[in-house]
């Protein structure tokens, strides 16, 4: 496992329930999480009144020091530019071949930001990211969520299965290890905390 942290942006309206599952089992599998503002000047409040003091401010985080960048929904992604930042450093982020896990109104910034259209990928629906003008509708995929190489993105109501492509692409889990985590919380299936359990019992 990396050293390296992994980066949770936070901006005023974000979408706390949607990247919940994530972090929590992203810290239970050893990954510290840093929090991302605009600026560490001041903390920023999320859709359910969150109040969260970010770690470190956009401009100095970089994609070498870096195992993954996390992009969660919010309000301001579709009603004004104030986020357009946070979807420039994804792209520097992909560049570097660090990967971009993004969900809900943050799949429409990264395709405002073009980094959608030679990617495959998922969202709320299709004409939500249509509306935002982009060239990327071929590849759009009706998924809970998709992973395409360092891309992960999913829709504001499938917060477990969005969790489920990060904790694989960084290996938290696996094979039936990993399917059995989706089971526990995306199905409630009971038979899945015993494999679970059983796995993760060293830990």
């Amino acid at each position: 496992m990396s050293g390296k942290p992994v980066h949770l942006a936070v901006y005023d309206t974000f979408a706390d329930w949607e990247t919940g599952f994530a972090t929590a089992y992203l810290a239970r599998g050893g990954h510290r999480i840093r929090t991302v503002g605009a600026s560490t000047a001041a903390p920023v409040a999320s859709i359910g009144g969150l109040r969260v003091q970010p770690d470190l401010a956009l401009d100095d985080v970089r994609p070498e020091d870096s195992s993954l960048l996390i992009l969660p929904g919010a309000d301001l992604w579709d009603t004004t530019d104030d986020l357009a930042p946070f979807a420039r450093k994804a792209r520097e982020f992909l560049a570097a071949g660090t990967p971009v896990a993004a969900i809900c109104g943050a799949t429409a910034g990264l395709a405002r930001e073009g980094l959608l259209d030679e990617r495959d990928h998922t969202s709320a629906v299709s004409f939500y990211l249509a509306a935002t003008g982009y060239r990327g509708g071929h590849r759009y995929t009706e998924a809970d969520a998709v992973t395409d190489g360092a891309l992960v993105t999913a829709g504001p109501t499938e917060p477990v299965a969005f969790a489920r492509e990060i904790l694989r692409l960084l290996g938290v889990y696996e094979g039936e290890v990993l399917d059995a985590w989706y089971r526990l919380f995306h199905d409630s299936d009971p038979q899945a905390y015993a494999v679970l359990e059983n796995a993760t019992a060293g830990r």
